[in-house]
């Protein structure tokens, strides 16, 4: 109401109350409506532009609403703001103001009811594509974003927007994962994250199937893959992969072939049409470590890469306790079988064999009268049974040192008969006691770095050449250790690649301890990428003596002879199909191999 000088005005109509026109227009509207109904035109008139009008404010709420909100389901509030706002709304347009259905016509009731299914389709089609865009946080937010997963599984169910949430998705991990500038780790992480959300969302395993496919792919690309995954199986801190081995669920690789036995029937739903029938009994039964193993289709190169981890941490440890890593091991028993661990079993054997042998060795009389100065003990490996050692070049330890060796060598041989050592020079820590003019340092150092400062107790000035002869070192390598001594004030470089000892401290110590602790940690072993290479090597043996004889063969006749002949007997290694096909084309481009219509033979000489 308005007021113009005595008289009160009508908002709606402009005219004074006492002749306000509103009541009449109103009903003259719904009267109209109520006729166009029966007409059957109403729809045909403004079906569209009222479409229009509600389809925006539909996708205004849903924006507005369910932003960035994944940890509350959202599909029955918007459902009931359908019900109570929109369709109410839509009521009082097709009744004349009556806001209870039960007093509409028969034929205005079945014109909402059409009306409210297209909305009802509309709003789930608006709030699937709202999501779809989302998932990739909604994928690295779970299982925090669980509600968001259950409400797209619905939503999926009433839409047929499969292929834009497999494309859109794709599309969010090309662009934000699958590219150099993200660790490994991340990539894994996000990996274990999208197998359980996917499966969530997906039970029967396709849309998993199809989506993470570029995932794997890009992992074989990275080196350090197969060590990021060992290395986060083997963590004591709670992690994905640490709780999926406590589980103990054996191994399912990627073979073709399911246990149906196992598979719960009452709760059996068929494939979705788009389903690769050969991987069915795979999708529903394999786990997740599983699928990380099946990355690279075979167990081999985890397991190479077990020995070289499990390697590295009884080396650098040198305190002969090995219960974290029987209780891993057995764990990881229960997953690759017994078979495929025998030789971690005999490492931790030769852990425990060490202990006990040099117990015998330092009650020995006759070695600890012979024995110089300082202390020692040796940890014994079965070198058959343990990964390849790095060893581009051999140590030349100082004499004192040597002969303390020597004489360790000769208690082990009255103890073992027929047995002897090889020592290891490179490999092992060193506790030394530093005295000098003015201070004295008491610290754990690799024996290299042991034997650089024990020189310098010799003569006191060293040339970086001199002294790379003396040590049998190379004096690149020389020359990044000796930064050590440099950074904690005991050499100083007084020219070009010479080195004095300080006995004095001239300025204050500075530590690099975090450059110590990188050197302390790098690994002693060849990588499993390597100790694969070398493998692969047997078998081009036997390839080359194949195409001899045959002249031309495809791939799988080729896998087939070598699981025949070249995959038999104690420690036979494995070549799964798709690294057989990586190393034959590898092969080819290096003209070792020529392929022509799917058989390989080889070059003509």
């Amino acid at each position: 109401m308005t007021t113009g000088g005595d008289s009160i005005h009508c908002m709606g109509c402009y005219q004074e109350v006492d002749k306000c026109h509103c009541q009449m227009m109103v009903f003259m509207f719904h009267e109209t409506n109520r006729k166009l109904i029966e007409l059957e035109l109403l729809e045909r008139l403004v079906g569209n532009v009222l479409t229009s009008l509600i389809h925006i404010r539909i996708k205004n709420h849903v924006n507005r609403s369910c932003d960035k909100t994944f940890d509350v389901s959202q599909l029955s509030s918007l459902e009931n703001w359908l019900e109570t706002v929109v369709v109410s709304w839509l009521i009082r347009i097709y009744s004349g103001g009556f806001s209870k259905i039960m007093s509409l016509s028969d034929e205005t009731r079945n014109a909402i009811d059409k009306f409210k299914q297209k909305l009802s389709y509309f709003l789930y089609e608006t709030y699937t594509r709202f999501r779809i865009e989302q998932l990739f946080d909604i994928i690295i937010e779970y299982p925090d974003s669980q509600p968001a997963i259950d409400d797209l599984r619905v939503c999926l169910e009433r839409t047929d927007l499969r292929k834009v949430l497999i494309e859109s998705l794709q599309e969010a991990l090309k662009t934000r994962l699958l590219h150099p500038g993200v660790n490994t780790p991340d990539i894994i992480t996000a990996y274990i994250a999208a197998i359980r959300a996917l499966r969530q969302l997906d039970p029967t395993g396709v849309l998993l199937e199809t989506i993470t496919e570029p995932i794997k792919i890009y992992l074989r690309t990275r080196e350090d893959t197969v060590r990021c995954v060992v290395s986060d199986l083997l963590d004591d801190s709670p992690s994905d992969l640490a709780d999926e081995l406590v589980k103990g669920e054996s191994l399912q690789l990627d073979d073709g072939s399911g246990d149906e036995e196992n598979e719960d029937w009452d709760k059996w739903m068929p494939d979705p049409v788009d389903a690769d029938p050969a991987k069915s009994a795979q999708r529903r039964m394999s786990d997740i470590i599983s699928m990380l193993v099946n990355v690279y289709g075979s167990q081999d190169l985890f397991v190479n890469e077990y020995r070289t981890l499990l390697a590295d941490r009884l080396l650098s440890q040198l305190n002969y306790h090995t219960e974290r890593e029987i209780r891993h091991l057995e764990l990881l028993k229960r997953r690759f079988g017994e078979n495929q661990l025998h030789y971690c079993e005999v490492m931790l054997k030769d852990v425990y064999d060490s202990k006990r042998i040099d117990g015998h060795i330092q009650s020995n009389t006759s070695y600890t009268l012979e024995k110089d100065h300082f202390p020692m003990s040796a940890l014994i490996l079965s070198a058959q049974f343990w990964p390849p050692f790095k060893e581009n070049w051999k140590l030349e330890l100082p004499k004192i040192v040597q002969n303390q060796l020597n004489k360790y060598v000769k208690a082990f041989e009255t103890l073992k008969g027929n047995r002897t050592l090889c020592w290891k020079p490179h490999l092992g820590n060193v506790t030394l006691e530093i005295e000098l003019k003015d201070r004295k340092l008491d610290i754990n150092v690799t024996p290299i770095h042991a034997t650089i400062i024990l020189h310098f107790q010799e003569k006191k000035e060293w040339c970086l050449e001199e002294l790379a002869e003396v040590m049998h070192a190379p004096a690149t390598v020389l020359r990044r250790k000796i930064t050590f001594w440099v950074s904690q004030g005991l050499l100083k470089e007084i020219s070009n690649d010479v080195f004095v000892l300080q006995e004095e401290s001239s300025t204050k110590n500075r530590s690099l301890s975090d450059i110590v602790e990188e050197e302390e940690v790098e690994s002693a072993m060849a990588s499993a990428s390597d100790q694969r290479e070398e493998e692969l090597q047997v078998f081009w043996s036997y390839i080359v003596g194949m195409l001899t004889n045959l002249d031309s063969m495809p791939l799988e006749r080729i896998h087939q002879m070598l699981k025949m002949f070249a995959s038999r007997g104690p420690g036979a290694m494995e070549c799964g199909l798709p690294e057989l096909r990586q190393f034959l084309d590898r092969k080819v481009r290096e003209h070792q191999l020529l392929f022509s219509g799917g058989l390989y033979r080889l070059p003509k000489s």
